[in-house]
């Protein structure tokens, strides 16, 4: 009986041996790039977690000269000021409808322009317009902005052209329904180029012996488009599409900033830009890390959420 019973332990401790000394063969082998990989983690940890225990700010009365350690503790006082003060529920609709929007244009721009790009033909032309569409993706929004602001103004180059056609001119960062505008147009132009190649390398993966068949049928390109190219796009529009849910409240803070003046704040204001004043201008620095702390939780769900579903709609994880 009792050696009926040791048998089953001994496997069990061989297999527990086995494993152990596998994951030791592996560790001694993969050491230099833990070791590689060391002062990144370092660095991680110094300049994004240490500086999250400043997150207690949120649930004092903060005063500088008192520090976090001696400022006095008024509970969830400011998340609840949060919800009763006006400009808050403002700033939190303006940042879901220009994230929104961004959002959706972001995701059908570059779908559709990379369609357009993979039915060109002549590969020097093709290359020379993905060159020339994805560069303002690396060009800084203080540029952007003064570009923008040069060529929207009241004189700029826009506004005479709509004069010249007999049209009025228009108060492009003056007004908040053109201000929204503005903002979601520019950031398609920066950014639709340097997206479409994540759809570009899904077209590259489809195989061209589905065109030849179908054109073989009789089908048009128009059909083999139809037919071929978008079914073969969606699974990766799926993930792009959801993984962005968890920038919805990531309405841009570069480019507002940049952008947006007094005569916009509500329609424009978003909550980085709110923080910014009533937190960095205005000193109220409990309060304004109370709407980023709040901000933050919202956009780890988001993002949690989002991975739920392009795994279970698109089978991508990560982990």
């Amino acid at each position: 009986m009792e050696s009926a019973l040791k048998k089953p332990l001994q496997e069990e401790t061989k297999q527990t041996r086995k494993k152990d000394n596998g994951s030791r063969e592996i560790f001694s082998r993969t050491w230099p790039l833990h070791l590689m990989l060391l002062p990144a983690a370092i660095i991680t940890f110094i300049f994004a977690y240490v500086p999250m225990s400043g997150l207690i700010m949120a649930f004092q009365d903060f005063k500088p000269y008192n520090g976090i350690f001696h400022s006095k503790l008024v509970g969830l006082e400011h998340f609840r000021f949060m919800f009763e003060y006006p400009d808050s529920k403002q700033v939190i609709l303006n940042t879901l409808i220009i994230s929104g929007l961004k959002i959706v244009f972001g995701l059908v721009v570059p779908f559709t322009f990379a369609i357009l790009l993979n039915e060109i033909r002549k590969m020097l032309f093709k290359r020379v317009v993905q060159t020339l569409v994805y560069l303002p993706h690396f060009i800084s929004w203080v540029i952007l902005g003064a570009i923008l602001t040069d060529m929207l103004g009241s004189k700029g180059i826009v506004n005479q052209l709509l004069n010249n056609l007999g049209l009025e001119s228009v108060f492009w960062l003056g007004d908040g329904n053109w201000f929204r505008f503005t903002v979601v147009v520019s950031d398609i132009w920066q950014n639709f180029g340097f997206n479409t190649i994540v759809f570009l390398a899904a077209l590259s993966g489809v195989n061209p012996s589905l065109y030849e068949a179908a054109e073989v049928d009789g089908a048009t390109r128009w059909k083999q488009t139809l037919h071929i190219t978008v079914p073969s796009m969606i699974p990766i529009a799926v993930v792009v599409g959801t993984l962005s849910l968890g920038n919805i409240l990531n309405g841009g803070f570069d480019q507002i900033f940049n952008l947006y003046n007094a005569l916009v704040y509500d329609k424009g204001d978003i909550i980085d830009t709110f923080v910014y004043r009533t937190a960095i201008l205005n000193g109220q620095y409990s309060f304004g890390t109370a709407v980023g702390l709040f901000k933050s939780i919202i956009g780890l769900v988001m993002i949690v959420f989002s991975y739920r579903m392009a795994y279970k709609y698109a089978g991508y994880r990560i982990f």
